[in-house]
């Protein structure tokens, strides 16, 4: 054997221990268990044959671990996702845990850098016991991490995604934070510190489930937009996302073919009962509107009564706000707010245009949304409209009262504004009104609330709006869709081209 021959030979065997992980008995128990490992996710998500890896040959920093730890628990590269570039973190729980150390930190530095540098999405399919013990114990333990001052940083130049494949604490938890998007598998748990760890701390048993489920982070936190079943299911939504988003703050988002609408412009009118009182889903009527089969929701299982999403018009993408009637009859919640606000920075971060439908009685009020900061929310979800530099245009579709009408577009914190015969605007819903100012109930007196509400009423027509030009136009409910592509294009134009001033790209990520 030549010299060349034994470097070579040496080259395949250490190539091949970075590439067995954690050994056979590991990766076997995973596959029974139904679950990918580290680089068959990679396989999934991205593109076939286009993955490159770098840090392959990293081990711990420690000499007694580094024949146990190939890749140091952190497999990093990049590759493409529909023919576009994108670099990856994807955790290797077989290799200690995927524990996070002084040298994968290392190769996570590099990625976010490189991603960043030279503009392309990154992805962390995170599933980590958090940080390596005994790594990180001691001042110098403690003292080598955080190099990077920058490394919490988020100002959007780049969409993040995480995936929370299995248990997820530590820096798979602080990169979820940061993230756009954020897809779960049924099973994973999401935490500052592991149901161990807690249970310590606290001195009282924990469950996975109560501390970081995947019910908690998509109903309550809000912080997983969807829950899966599979990994295969979780990659899959990753794409999708992606597939909205430009890969980074100095392109537009990407175009797709055209397509005809949702729904026949009549089917509009079997959506929305002109009746104020009655209730429907607004998820359809934006599936009506939008390009067929474009419509991507957003955390739809949080703040059920604002609806957000991505979809298509005309092939371009947009971002729908919306107000629910089907829960809580729209009353907008503290959860909601939140809601709108993470969906609003990214539409800026991302030049991804607004368009907002409202039906809405108010902003619901109680002492449980004044605890929970309602006041505040309110004023946050306000500030995030007015700083919003991407073209919004918004459509009172029936009701829109109060401070919630200036939150959800009205009058000029929208750059059009259009209403629907049906719409009607006030200060508060008439039936409350008449309490409020006059002290009649219906019950108390039903024919002298009936002449009072009318009177309450009076002048709150679509008309009456768009006789003082704060409705530019009142729209037969059929024009919805071509009214919107042709504000679109006279908003998308100009000495922008489309781009947004992205006042917003630095807002906190988290509620």
């Amino acid at each position: 054997m030549s010299a060349y021959e034994k470097i070579l030979a040496e080259h395949e065997k250490q190539k091949a221990k970075a590439l067995g992980m954690g050994g056979e008995k590991k990766l076997a128990a995973r596959r029974e268990a139904g679950r990918l490992n580290a680089r068959e996710r990679i396989d999934v998500i991205f593109d076939e044959g286009t993955f490159v890896e770098t840090g392959m040959f990293v081990t711990s920093h420690r000499p007694e671990a580094r024949d146990r730890s190939p890749a140091d628990g952190k497999v990093t590269g990049f590759g493409k996702i529909d023919g576009r570039m994108a670099g990856i973190v994807s955790c290797d729980l077989t290799v200690l845990g995927a524990s996070s150390s002084l040298n994968n930190v290392k190769k996570m530095g590099h990625m976010r850098r490189t991603a960043i540098r030279n503009g392309m999405p990154l992805i962390f399919l995170n599933e980590t016991s958090g940080a390596r013990i005994p790594d990180t114990m001691g001042a110098q333990g403690t003292g080598a991490l955080g190099q990077d001052p920058t490394q919490f940083l988020r100002d959007r130049e780049i969409p993040y995604v995480s995936a929370c494949l299995g248990p997820s604490f530590g820096t798979g938890t602080w990169f979820t934070m940061l993230s756009d998007f954020v897809v779960m598998r049924k099973g994973a748990c999401l935490a500052v510190s592991s149901p161990r760890v807690t249970s310590l701390a606290i001195k009282e048993s924990v469950d996975p489930e109560e501390l970081g489920g995947w019910r908690l982070h998509t109903e309550k936190t809000g912080i997983v937009d969807y829950a899966v079943d599979t990994d295969e299911e979780a990659l899959e939504l990753v794409r999708k996302f992606l597939s909205y988003l430009p890969s980074h703050c100095d392109e537009l988002p990407p175009e797709a073919e055209p397509r005809e609408a949702g729904a026949d412009p009549e089917k509009i009118l079997e959506i929305v009962p002109p009746e104020r009182q009655k209730v429907y889903d607004v998820r359809k009527l934006i599936a009506a509107i939008a390009d067929k089969d474009s419509v991507f929701e957003l955390k739809p299982k949080f703040g059920k009564v604002a609806t957000t999403a991505f979809a298509r018009m005309n092939g371009k993408v947009v971002g729908f706000v919306a107000t629910n009637p089907m829960f809580k009859a729209g009353a907008l919640d503290p959860d909601g707010c939140d809601k709108i606000i993470s969906f609003l920075v990214m539409c800026d971060s991302f030049h991804i245009p607004v368009l907002i439908l409202t039906d809405t009685p108010g902003f619901l009020i109680g002492i449980e949304g004044e605890r929970r900061k309602a006041p505040g929310k309110i004023m946050n979800f306000m500030t995030a409209l007015q700083m919003c530099t991407v073209p919004k245009i918004s459509i009172v579709t029936r009701k829109s009262y109060g401070q919630a009408y200036l939150n959800m577009g009205g009058s000029r914190n929208s750059d059009e504004m259009g209403a629907w015969p049906t719409a009607d605007v006030g200060f508060m819903d008439p039936n409350i009104g008449v309490n409020v100012v006059y002290g009649v109930t219906a019950e108390s007196d039903p024919q002298k609330f009936e002449e009072l509400k009318a009177e309450i009423t009076r002048d709150s027509s679509a008309y009456d709006l768009a006789a003082i030009y704060s409705a530019q136009t009142v729209l037969d409910p059929r024009e919805t869709r071509d009214w919107l592509l042709d504000m679109l294009e006279v908003h998308s134009r100009g000495r922008s081209r489309g781009f947004s001033k992205r006042r917003l790209a630095s807002w906190p990520t988290t509620f």
